[in-house]
């Protein structure tokens, strides 16, 4: 699959994927990665819901790269706020008063509640989790972080121990931190055999983490609204409302990570909108500018803002709030509204892709399981429906799954996948024809990687 030829590079490129490839390898090093065996995409150019290479071959991003594209790639809107503002002030010190990132701050807390009014800006989501579990510690006067085990929340010292994956194995270096089962009744860790009961014993062991590591020194617990790279876990209806309640009860701060869910992606401003309870603190990034320039952030409630009124908050970022990244974020959250982004991530999830991955798992044996909102959403692989055995063990591949991308990439299908999962998420701007694509490409990978079902 081709893009038009005026498409097919940057403009004024001639270099071929052959030449970026190795200037990538003689020069650049690569992040989770052994560098002597991986073999990156050399990637030239995007417009929308697609990207392609230096050689012109097109890929439709059912990935969104790393789920951050939320307005696609190239939106106008955006690139012409980076461009209008690089010609303004291209940079200042994050101390002066900048008004372009108080009109971003001024447009991300209006889409929180009322209790949530600042913002401290960060370069991405790694360190904005870092700072807002510094602020939790220092308003609650206490030191332990309570995270899921199927969690990411980043590659600096407190987000990477914070992270229930095996990325923080050889990481684990900050202290306080203490996982605790989710729901996640596919695989449930509590013998439960409905959403309901998932619900509430997964409420229950929380409650009893909390007993039993001591509620007077747990600062905050620290969950994705929806999880995103560990299996696109959306909680079942109450849960965040159980969280907030043990929250209240026991004095901990709710820390909301919205940097893969925010901004759209679940078909709401922020996932937990999907529930009753609001947080603490809220983290985001990815989505907030789509990712043309590195942006994340925390927003603050009334509450703990106020512990930092004549307290000084000791912590600071060269960038933060950097002009052209917040001039991105303006821009984004302008085309979300004016565009009805957001409405139709929702609508789009329950009208095309929720129905399109119940009818491929209908036809594939190796679906195992689905769940997802907006767009995003996650397929359980397995070789056996019955047992439930994964398609790739925890924590690593398998030839089913090299080749199930493959298939997929050999098509012009870009995937996103982890483990034994395949994530559905592609731009929330994507089209119903685009999806349709994106299906039947899927459909004929399935086929050609069914033989590794071994189940009934």
């Amino acid at each position: 699959m081709k893009p038009p030829a005026s498409d097919s590079a940057h403009p004024g490129s001639k270099s071929t994927n052959k030449e970026v490839y190795d200037l990538d390898r003689a020069h650049v090093f690569h992040s989770w990665s052994a560098q002597g065996a991986i073999t990156p995409l050399p990637i030239a150019g995007g417009l929308g819901s697609y990207f392609w290479d230096f050689d012109g071959n097109r890929f439709l991003d059912f990935s969104s790269q790393l789920v951050f594209t939320n307005i696609g790639h190239q939106h106008p809107k955006v690139i012409a706020g980076i461009k209008k503002q690089a010609d303004l002030l291209a940079t200042i010190a994050p101390q002066h008063a900048n008004e372009t990132r108080g009109i971003a701050a001024k447009k991300i807390v209006a889409h929180a509640e009322d209790h949530l009014n600042k913002v401290f800006f960060t370069n991405g989501g790694a360190d904005a989790v870092e700072n807002a579990i510094r602020m939790a510690r220092i308003h609650t006067s206490r030191h332990k972080i309570l995270s899921h085990y199927r969690s990411y929340h980043g590659n600096t010292g407190a987000a990477i121990s914070a992270t229930g994956d095996p990325r923080r194995f050889p990481n684990e270096f900050a202290f306080g931190h203490v996982h605790f089962w989710g729901p996640y009744l596919y695989r449930s860790a509590f013998w439960a055999n409905s959403e309901e009961q998932e619900c509430v014993r997964a409420l229950e062991h929380l409650e009893q983490t909390i007993i039993f590591e001591g509620p007077n020194t747990i600062a905050a617990i620290l969950i994705e609204s929806v999880i995103g790279t560990n299996g696109i876990l959306v909680p079942p209806k109450g849960y965040l409302e159980g969280v907030r309640a043990l929250c209240d009860k026991y004095g901990i701060m709710w820390i909301a990570d919205e940097v893969m869910a925010g901004f759209g992606r679940t078909g709401k401003w922020f996932a937990y909108q999907h529930s009753t309870a609001t947080p603490d603190l809220i983290v985001f990034a990815k989505g907030v500018n789509s990712g043309y320039i590195p942006l994340g952030g925390v927003i603050i409630s009334d509450a703990i803002a106020a512990t930092f009124d004549q307290r000084v908050f000791p912590g600071g970022l060269t960038y933060s709030g950097h002009p052209i990244a917040c001039a991105a974020a303006v821009a984004a959250i302008d085309a979300m509204e004016e565009e009805g982004i957001i409405e139709h991530s929702l609508e789009i999830g329950e009208k095309v892709i929720g129905p399109a991955l119940h009818k491929l798992a209908e036809k594939h044996k190796l679906i195992g399981d689905i769940r997802g909102v907006g767009t995003f959403w996650g397929m359980d692989l397995v070789t056996d429906r019955a047992t439930r055995a994964p398609l790739a063990p925890y924590g690593g591949t398998s030839p089913a799954m090299g080749e199930l991308v493959a298939a997929c990439k050999s098509r012009g299908l870009f995937p996103f996948v982890h483990f034994n999962r395949m994530h559905v998420v592609p731009p929330c701007t994507i089209t119903a024809d685009e999806l349709h694509e994106g299906f039947a490409i899927l459909d004929q990978a399935f086929t050609e990687v069914g033989k590794y079902y071994t189940g009934a």
